[in-house]
């Protein structure tokens, strides 16, 4: 079984879909960090910035859960914004093109009461959370190399927004294995 967690609109074939708000394609209307799954009965989860939508206080037991469904050997392919990417930027240029960008990469899209950001990670960072949970390895992965390239979600955020071949990847794509 293969989970997309916080999957929004977009749908990803052969992924069971779960998302805090219903839509067509949404297999699963509930919670993203409470999963009334079996332990170890999950092959790989997908979730595109999902975890920094949880408190300093609330994102450990998140990867707990994930890493409870997961079984020996799976994979969480998680994407967060990367932290160390947008000060990078702002160090650059500053806020140069104002509420977009860098913004909402770090604070949130603030659409509605699930779209705000309260969690920054850099690489190092989550390497060592994902080490800490139990995870045996984590590595980078390429949103290139996914059987979900096609799928334009955030793991393939860049700045200047879709200058995917100039610009500068604003995710941070790790993997971590069971």
């Amino acid at each position: 079984m293969k989970l997309h967690l916080g999957c929004g609109p977009r749908h990803i074939p052969g992924f069971i879909h779960v998302d805090a708000l219903p839509a067509p394609h949404v297999d699963i209307v509930g919670p993203v960090e409470r999963l009334l799954l079996d332990d170890a009965s999950v092959s790989l989860i997908y979730a595109s910035h999902v975890l920094e939508h949880f408190g300093r206080n609330e994102y450990k037991a998140v990867l707990e859960e994930w890493f409870r469904v997961l079984k020996p050997g799976g994979i969480l392919r998680l994407s967060v914004p990367d932290f160390a990417a947008c000060a990078a930027i702002y160090y650059e240029s500053g806020l140069a093109d104002g509420l977009t960008g860098l913004v909402g990469l770090i604070v949130g899209g603030q659409r509605d009461a699930y779209d705000f950001h309260k969690m920054i990670f850099d690489e190092k960072f989550l390497r060592q959370e994902l080490l800490d949970t139990g995870f045996r390895e984590v590595r980078r992965w390429d949103w290139r190399t996914t059987e979900h390239a096609g799928v334009d979600d955030y793991s393939q955020a860049h700045i200047p927004h879709m200058q995917k071949e100039t610009g500068k990847l604003m995710s941070l794509n790790l993997e971590a294995v069971k």
